[in-house]
């Protein structure tokens, strides 16, 4: 670290798998969107990265490549890797490596999802204790850590709610279910609702549903 560039020097990496808006669509066709990652580390925060689309699908192939050219390297930025493969790949490095590794998918969106969270709730004169929502997997672990009360977060897939009564469930979203009985679609959890935040598919809010929330409802359509 004193005598090489390794301290600043960041992997952008990826298999193609979900690169925003496009989906999987491949390693190599990913590489654009690596790149201008690289560039954003580059302007805003001056630390040199450089993109590495692997052409692995597979969970461990994709993770023993991470880590044999992780010594190059001072962070490693996971980015556009699909779920839930990414929840495995993200922990197994993590867990296999000495230096940061973070899935900005996951990460990243969380972090100023949070910011926006605190802002939004301040205006509103609301507290994060009390405030009752629904958001995706790793921004609702962070708005946990947060202060928000688990008992009024709801998760909702493209199936519905994530309750306990399900048993297509993935061991990351079972840590996650609702056991509230009164849930079983995104309508029913946006009932007197507090917070929506939207991170997967367009279209699926609807004006009825947002009259349903409470009054001054923070509504994050990032989808």
């Amino acid at each position: 670290y004193k005598y090489t560039g390794k301290g600043n020097l960041v992997a952008v990496i990826t298999n193609g798998t979900a690169v925003l808006g496009l989906g999987n669509i491949g390693a190599l066709a990913g590489k654009p969107v690596m790149e201008g990652k690289s560039m954003l580390f580059k302007v805003f925060a001056d630390i040199d990265a450089f993109d590495i689309e692997v052409d692995a699908t597979d969970s461990d192939r994709f993770v023993e490549t991470v880590k044999a050219i992780a010594p190059t390297f001072g962070g490693i930025n996971l980015e556009d890797i699909k779920a839930p493969e990414c929840f495995e790949i993200e922990a197994r490095l993590r867990e296999a490596l000495d230096i940061p590794v973070m899935h900005d998918d996951q990460h990243g969106t969380a972090i100023i999802s949070g910011a926006a969270l605190l802002n939004g709730l301040e205006i509103a004169g609301k507290s994060i204790a009390d405030a009752a929502g629904a958001a995706a997997v790793s921004i609702a672990r962070l708005f946990l850590k947060l202060g928000l009360n688990c008992e009024n977060l709801v998760l909702c897939d493209s199936k519905g709610v994530v309750s306990t009564r399900r048993e297509d469930l993935n061991p990351v979203k079972e840590q996650l279910a609702t056991d509230r009985e009164d849930v079983d679609t995104l309508a029913d959890a946006l009932q007197g609702a507090d917070v929506f935040l939207g991170v997967s598919a367009p279209g699926i809010l609807t004006p009825e549903m947002v009259r349903t929330m409470a009054h001054d409802p923070l509504v994050l359509a990032l989808a």
